[in-house]
């Protein structure tokens, strides 16, 4: 007895779906990797801008000792010059500009003078005064003072200073007012103080710089 043999040949649609489960799994590790390093390329980025700021913030902070140092020097400076009157004379060393003597003052609003350039900053010069660095953090603070006027070299005037508004008595502290130590034509208005504008810059790690101004009298 003959045994008939029949062989079964695909059909061309199973022939045309071989290897196509393959070529969409390769579709999907490929788009999986490529979301895994977006995810970690974004971490990264967060975590570094997370610690820009902290580094700015840190900065920042630390300007307040510049500001703390610069108001010092201010009061240390008027206390060994009491007896000379600042509206009035000359001579006062809030009227000169000497920066060989007190590095950092300046007895005028000089345009000339970049806050925002480094040069401003550096150590090649008496322009600014160095605080210190903070060994903890890495701050370097510096400040610069100036006498909001136009004209260095002179006692101040209201027509070329800044003035403050009246000044109050607080809390049974008072300091001498101006139409009480000045006379003549060039005195501020009664009550009124010269201005002086004080801007401290700290330098932190990676680069980070903050700026600080304030306004005293």
């Amino acid at each position: 007895m003959n045994t008939i043999r029949v062989r079964q040949t695909p059909s061309g649609r199973a022939a045309g779906q071989r290897g196509i489960a393959l070529f969409f799994a390769l579709i999907a590790i490929v788009a999986l990797s490529l979301a895994a390093v977006a995810l970690v390329r974004s971490v990264d980025t967060s975590t570094l801008i997370a610690s820009n700021l902290s580094f700015r913030q840190s900065s920042t902070n630390a300007g307040d000792s510049g500001v703390d140092t610069a108001v010092a020097w201010m009061t240390t400076t008027q206390a060994a010059n009491n007896a000379l009157n600042i509206l009035t004379d000359a001579t006062h060393p809030f009227n000169v500009t000497d920066l060989a003597t007190n590095p950092g003052y300046h007895s005028n609003a000089d345009s000339a003078l970049d806050l925002f350039a480094d040069t401003t900053w550096n150590d090649s010069d008496n322009n600014n005064t160095l605080v210190g660095t903070d060994a903890a953090s890495g701050n370097t603070v510096r400040y610069v003072i100036q006498r909001m006027c136009r004209n260095a070299n002179q006692v101040p005037s209201i027509d070329h200073c800044l003035f403050s508004a009246a000044v109050q008595n607080k809390n049974g502290q008072s300091v001498p007012l101006p139409q009480e130590v000045c006379t003549g034509t060039g005195c501020p208005v009664a009550g009124q103080a010269p201005q002086f504008r004080i801007t401290v810059r700290t330098q932190g790690p990676r680069n980070a710089v903050s700026y600080v101004q304030v306004f005293v009298y």
